[in-house]
Order: structure tokens, then C-alpha cells, then sequence
């Protein structure tokens, strides 16, 4: 693998400048299973050297032991990296399938200042609602993180999984630079409103699971029978069962097209969701989360493959013909409300 830097973009307008791809951490501590934790921490050196300068974490990885995880290295680096962080989301540790969402403002502030302690940082560089709370109106809850950005204790606001509407809605409040929500060649509902609603607003679109949490690499065929007993992607109806076998048959014009590259499949995913920024006017930056700095190299080399039309049309019909939903409880993301 070589060592080129990638290539920056502005995250939004008026929002941060950014590497084209980012890093999710979440894996290296939480969700995925075992984790070398040695490893993790030179996978986030190594994705620094590469030009990734966006880290994304939230307070609900882990109970924030996923924030504290990549507190010296964000502390060490503090003015080359760009620190993104959450709030808004609970998850019961006995049931992982019990959530809890809030965006009230008592609830922000307090979950700001606990970020801020576990990370060890006086701000956040973009900070998310990770979850809409329908209880709560949306004005006072970008009211809530405005007072934030008015106090210095965060730089510029995100959304994840909102519709259009609600995009439109918060940014009336306040300037939003991202919207993060799963985006990839298997999730593609976020085109049938947001991506052309921050496209006219100005503001980035960060893809989460770009990958297909692993899926599209081909690294696991079946999570029930693959995965470790602890690893989140069990609970995930398109990797498990007869679902599963039938999204691993969807992979064959990626490895058709990845053989075409002489590239990688996940190589392919990643450069599919990269040309959507082109595709859609607007800045896109996915997050791959890995902990593995062979597959950091991997992945940010993914930036300079350029797919052809044709490339692009035989990838095209994949989304349409995927069994099962993201998540089991769909109720938890943007989906019934577009």
C-alpha cells in the first residue's frame, strides 16, 4: 500500500476542512467484538499519516469508554484533528436492543460536559444529535447545541439519520455543517430526500457504514455462524440467515468491477459512496471504521479509484434487490419519517 495523502474537502459550508475520508471508531472498542487494542491505537497514528483527519466517535460506544479510548490520541494531535462526537442516545447494557433517546436541552448540556471530560478537550469540533427524539421539538434542541457552539464548548453541529424536512428545519436555526447517516451500495434510502436537501443547503454528508459493516468486503458471509457471540452485526437481519445468503450473491458485480480496478471489494464500496459527491453536489465524506492499520491503507487508497459509467451501471442495481431492513427496529432511524 502506498502513503499518499488523501485529498481535503470542506465539510459543509463554513464547517471544518477535512480529509475526503474519515475514520469511525466505534470497532476499536466496542460493538465488533474482541479488539487488539495496540493495534487500534496505531490504526488511528496510521490514518493521521494517511491525511484522514476526521474521528468519529459518540457517548453511547461503549457508555463513553469508547470516547475515553481515543482521548490521548486525539489530545496528542489535537490541532491536526477534527473531533466528532455524540449525544442523544442510550443503550440498556443487559438488553442492547432497548434504546433510549433524548434531546432535550437539560440532557445536552449535561452529556457535552461529559464528552468533554472523557475526551479531555475543551471543544468538540462537531457535535451530532445521533438520534431524533420526536417528544421534543427540533428548534429547542438545535437551540440547546447553539448555546454550545456560543460557548465554546463545540465548533459546528451535525445531524444524524433526520429527514429533509428536519434538515431543513434545524438549519434554520442554527448553520449545520454534516449529516450522518448509513450510505452505502446497500443503503441508499437517504437519496430519496436528505442528500438533495443538504446538497441545496450547503451542508456535508458524512456516510456511516459505508461498508456495509464488513458485508461488502466479503470478509464474513454469515454473522450467526462467523461472528464473535458479542458482535453487534448478529442483531442485523441482512447478515444473518437466509438474508444473508442472498446479499452475498449481490456481491458479484462488485467483485467483477473490483477485478476490473485490480482493487479490492470493500476498495469498490468505498469508491462508489466517495464519486456520489460528484454525483450530488454536495461534500461526502464516509467514515469507515476500522482497527487495522493494513486496512486503513486499504481504504483511504480507495479515494483515487475513479469507477466509469459502466462501472457505475453495473453497481447501480444492487440496493434495490437487498433482504432485510438495516436494523431490526427501523423506528430508530430516519426511515418512517422521510
Amino acid at each position: 500500500m502506498g502513503s499518499e495523502k488523501i485529498k481535503t474537502v470542506e465539510l459543509g459550508t463554513g464547517g471544518p476542512r477535512v480529509g475526503v475520508q474519515g475514520l469511525g471508531c466505534m470497532g476499536m472498542s466496542f460493538a465488533y467484538g474482541p479488539t487488539d487494542a495496540d493495534e487500534a491505537r496505531a490504526t488511528l497514528e496510521r490514518a493521521l499519516e494517511l491525511g484522514v483527519t476526521l474521528y468519529d466517535t459518540a457517548d453511547v460506544y461503549g457508555a463513553g469508554e469508547n470516547e475515553k479510548f481515543i482521548a490521548p490520541f486525539i489530545r496528542a494531535n489535537r490541532a491536526e484533528v477534527v473531533l466528532a462526537t455524540k449525544f442523544a442516545l442510550s443503550v440498556d447494557p443487559e438488553d442492547p436492543s432497548k434504546r433510549t433517546i433524548r434531546n432535550d436541552r437539560p440532557y445536552i448540556r449535561r452529556s457535552v460536559e461529559d464528552s468533554l471530560q472523557r475526551l479531555g478537550v475543551d471543544e468538540i469540533d462537531l457535535y451530532y444529535m445521533h438520534r431524533r427524539d420526536v417528544a421534543v421539538p427540533l428548534e429547542e434542541t438545535i437551540g440547546a447545541m447553539a448555546e454550545l457552539v456560543a460557548e465554546g464548548k463545540v465548533k459546528h453541529l451535525g445531524l444524524s439519520e433526520v429527514t429533509a424536512a428536519e434538515l431543513r428545519a434545524a438549519q434554520a436555526v442554527h448553520p449545520i455543517a454534516a449529516v450522518q447517516s448509513e450510505w452505502s451500495l446497500f443503503s441508499r434510502d437517504v437519496e430519496n430526500g436528505v442528500v438533495a436537501a443538504a446538497a441545496e443547503l450547503g451542508v456535508g454528508f458524512v456516510p456511516y457504514s459505508p461498508l456495509g459493516r464488513g458485508f461488502l468486503t466479503g470478509a464474513f458471509v454469515n454473522a450467526d455462524k462467523e461472528l464473535d457471540a458479542s458482535d453487534f452485526r448478529r442483531q442485523q437481519p441482512r447478515f444473518t440467515g437466509a438474508n444473508a445468503t442472498a446479499n452475498a450473491a449481490l456481491l458479484e458485480p462488485v467483485r467483477r468491477v473490483a477485478a476490473a480496478h485490480d482493487a479490492t471489494l470493500g476498495q469498490i464500496a468505498l469508491a462508489w459512496v466517495q464519486q456520489q459527491a460528484a454525483g450530488h453536489g454536495l461534500a461526502v465524506v464516509p467514515i469507515p471504521g476500522t482497527r487495522k492499520r493494513s486496512r486503513v491503507e486499504e481504504n483511504t487508497a480507495a479515494t483515487r479509484i475513479e469507477l466509469s459509467e459502466q462501472d457505475l451501471a453495473l453497481l447501480e442495481p444492487i440496493a434495490a434487490q437487498v433482504a432485510g431492513p438495516r436494523y431490526a427496529d427501523m423506528t430508530f432511524t430516519s426511515a418512517g419519517r422521510e
